[in-house]
């Protein structure tokens, strides 16, 4: 836990993201003052999370009177999209969702997230309640942009039935997780449900092979900026070999399946594993027990095997919001422990504020992941959101074309090379 918390109070990554409503001010008439209305651009505008969200405001609206919260919700992708236009405007949400890594950084870089580090640092409770590793991800240069408000991980579910039936065991190594696979090939059985036709479930793949098969420091260093040998080290190459080697034990053509589909192979028993997020547990209503387990570890790894694939997600405050006290007042609202225990219970996803999950409203996988996420030396940011979208889209795209035999793991990494350079 000790390393993980230096980690936050060095800074690593930040980022923002936007949505866009003005600010409003009005009178409350029964109270005599003005009504300040928040404009909060989310990213949830599907169920359960909605209800939470409306819920959410309600209550905190009947707290704080004088404040009004005025929300926005996009759907994930084109938010990302939105997000990106919005930010060369000059109206900007007072209040907005973020992921966090070079997504956010971007932003904060342009002087677009309101530094927060003051507000955390005067309110010693409130920072102490979010797990401090999550602040990491939304700090730049000693300075934190961004509260943390989930947290997640990426980890294979398995079929304890299918496994039970088989009479074999959730793998650690390369070699146990080749054997399994086969074993469950050699059954009939589909090993591994995958569907990519949304590639950002190829980044999660290419985010945890690229941490194990690159040196940290080379890998920070290619993901952090551009320089003529961006890209270059070979253990990009062989992360890309063995998502090949994957690819061997899952479904037929990925690319064409979408994400929900590939839930509902492993959801029907027709697929014995899934690379899935820990928050999505609760979407799983199966008929059998779900356990889980960590990517094995590779024979050739060069990063550091106690790292974990995730990301923290959260809120950051424009910077140019004509009402930061009021923000920072809805923030810590979201991040009481009562705010906390409603988001993991009603919505599944893991919240940042320690406490909020516990062996009282989780179940063994969801507690199992929590201890790897705390026990973690540090985590390994999803890909897309990791590094520059040029470089995003061209790694994506290509290997989209790798998986179906059209590019060689060699020129996937000399488009991604291509892509890094042309941004000096």
């Amino acid at each position: 836990m000790s390393k993980k918390i230096s980690w936050i109070m060095c800074g690593l990554l930040a980022i923002l993201v936007m949505g866009c409503s003005a600010n409003v001010e009005e009178t409350n008439s029964d109270q005599g003052e003005d009504v300040v209305t928040l404009s909060f651009f989310n990213r949830w505008p599907v169920e359960p999370e909605n209800t939470y969200f409306k819920t959410l405001i309600e209550e905190f609206e009947k707290e704080n009177p004088n404040i009004k919260i005025d929300m926005e919700s996009v759907q994930e992708q084109a938010y990302k999209d939105k997000v990106r236009v919005i930010m060369g405007t000059a109206d900007t949400p007072d209040i907005f969702y973020s992921w966090s890594g070079e997504f956010a950084k971007s932003f904060a870089r342009g002087n677009k997230a309101l530094d927060l580090t003051s507000y955390l640092e005067a309110d010693s409770e409130w920072f102490e309640r979010i797990y401090a590793a999550q602040f990491g991800p939304f700090s730049m240069d000693d300075k934190i942009y961004g509260i943390p408000i989930t947290m997640d991980q990426k980890i294979f579910y398995y079929n304890k039935n299918i496994f039970d039936q088989l009479g074999i065991d959730p793998p650690q190594t390369w070699k146990d997780f080749v054997t399994v696979t086969e074993e469950i090939k050699n059954a009939g059985i589909v090993p591994i449900s995958f569907g990519n036709k949304e590639p950002w479930a190829v980044a999660h793949y290419l985010t945890t092979l690229n941490q194990k098969m690159v040196p940290e420091d080379v890998r920070l260093g290619d993901y952090e900026g551009s320089s003529s040998d961006s890209f270059t080290h070979p253990g990009y190459i062989e992360a890309l070999k063995t998502l090949q080697e994957v690819v061997k034990y899952t479904n037929e053509d990925p690319n064409s399946l979408s994400y929900d589909f590939s839930k509902q192979l492993f959801i029907n028993e027709e697929a014995a594993m899934i690379y899935e997020q820990t928050s999505q547990i609760p979407q799983y209503d199966t008929s059998f027990e779900i356990g889980i387990f960590e990517f094995p570890q590779l024979s050739e790894q060069k990063g550091d095997p106690n790292y974990i694939t995730g990301a923290p997600q959260g809120y950051m405050i424009s910077a140019n919001t004509e009402h930061p006290a009021e923000a920072v007042k809805f923030l810590k609202f979201m991040t009481t422990k009562e705010m906390g225990q409603k988001l993991f219970e009603e919505t599944g996803l893991i919240s940042a504020v320690t406490g909020a999950v516990n062996e009282e409203n989780a179940n063994q996988a969801q507690l199992d992941s929590m201890k790897q996420i705390d026990e973690a030396d540090n985590t390994a940011l999803w890909l897309d959101t990791a590094i520059d979208i040029k470089i995003v889209n061209a790694y994506l795209s290509s290997t989209q074309l790798m998986l179906v035999g059209e590019k060689t793991p060699e020129e996937v990494m000399e488009d991604v090379h291509n892509a890094a350079r042309s941004l000096n």
